[in-house]
């Protein structure tokens, strides 16, 4: 069977070229005058649903230079130009309407604003607001990766994982706007804290109480998390990944801290440090702005009761055994 990645792996993987300081965002500090809502153990109160969608791009595009934000017109002229195209028809090779797959971007829900800082990326340190190079060990895994795309698959472990519906593409960690189900719910207890994902709708259940991680040799498709107080914001730290998982490039020994600041009543500051000094040449960090969603979270099905699987299997074994008998 010919391993024709899902539309969703390839853009996973293709744009996988993939304690740590915490990063800043620029344009995103919050108003002295204002304090979060407390839970009733006096903490910062995060719970509700978080929308993360953004127009703003991951890295900062060649053509702007060094420019870390947008002028007003500018953003204007992005946003126009960025919403034109995903409203744009994609026409099959033939010139006609491919039959199968997205024949344009009108229901993807990238977001539809940059953000209110108008920055040019999401990536906020380096300065240069693009992902630093990978090392050599990094480069070869990515060419690894996209290599494993055009091999045979003899069952199902040998599609993706975002197409076995065991990860979501966008839901990390780390969270990162995307196509679709750009939402996550936070829960808050004394002793936890539970991040729901909309994507796959799968659940990270994280500890506060300072227990250690894993054992090195326990790895997990999420790694391992742990989180703390400093303040106003929760830190998360994630180890232990498998090295099954990618994210732009890294490895399995990615230590990742993730931060959570309310930072007003609708918004939510997500901010991410990378540190994989086997797949990066530095560290590197990130800032996503959350807005406040009074929507419910629905169930992600994905392809319910995995008869999507079945069906592509099943299917390409008709297709082996008709070459077969040719």
């Amino acid at each position: 069977m010919r391993n024709r990645p899902a539309v969703l792996t390839i853009f996973f993987v293709l744009a996988a070229a993939g304690m740590a300081a915490p990063p800043v965002a620029s344009g995103q500090s919050p108003d002295n005058a204002w304090q979060a809502p407390r839970t009733a153990e006096g903490r910062p109160d995060l719970q509700g649903v978080w929308d993360f969608r953004s127009l703003t791009p991951f890295e900062r595009p060649e053509s702007v230079g060094d420019q870390d934000t947008f002028t007003e017109e500018e953003a204007a002229q992005f946003t126009q130009e960025r919403l034109a195209l995903l409203d744009k028809d994609r026409p099959g090779e033939d010139g006609r309407i491919p039959l199968s797959g997205g024949y344009n971007d009108f229901w993807w829900d990238y977001g539809r604003q940059l953000t209110d800082d108008l920055r040019t990326s999401l990536v906020v340190d380096p300065p240069t607001g693009r992902v630093p190079a990978l090392t050599d060990a990094g480069e070869t895994r990515v060419a690894a990766r996209r290599a494993a795309l055009g091999r045979d698959a003899h069952g199902p472990e040998d599609r993706g994982a975002f197409e076995r519906c065991i990860l979501g593409f966008n839901a990390g960690p780390p969270m990162n706007p995307s196509a679709y189900n750009n939402n996550m719910q936070l829960f808050q207890t004394a002793g936890y804290v539970v991040i729901l994902n909309e994507m796959v709708h799968d659940a990270r259940i994280i500890p506060l109480d300072g227990s250690g991680h894993l054992p090195d040799g326990v790895r997990q498709w999420r790694g391992d998390s742990r989180g703390r107080w400093e303040g106003e914001t929760l830190v998360i730290e994630t180890r232990n990944f498998t090295d099954r998982t990618s994210f732009r490039g890294s490895g399995p020994n990615l230590h990742l801290v993730e931060r959570f600041t309310r930072v007003a009543a609708d918004t939510l500051l997500y901010e991410y440090t990378v540190t994989d000094p086997e797949s990066f040449e530095r560290d590197w960090s990130v800032a996503v702005p959350m807005r406040k969603n009074d929507l419910p979270v629905f169930e992600y099905a994905c392809h319910e009761g995995n008869y999507g699987m079945l069906n592509l299997m099943v299917s390409a074994r008709a297709e082996d055994a008709r070459k077969g008998a040719r």
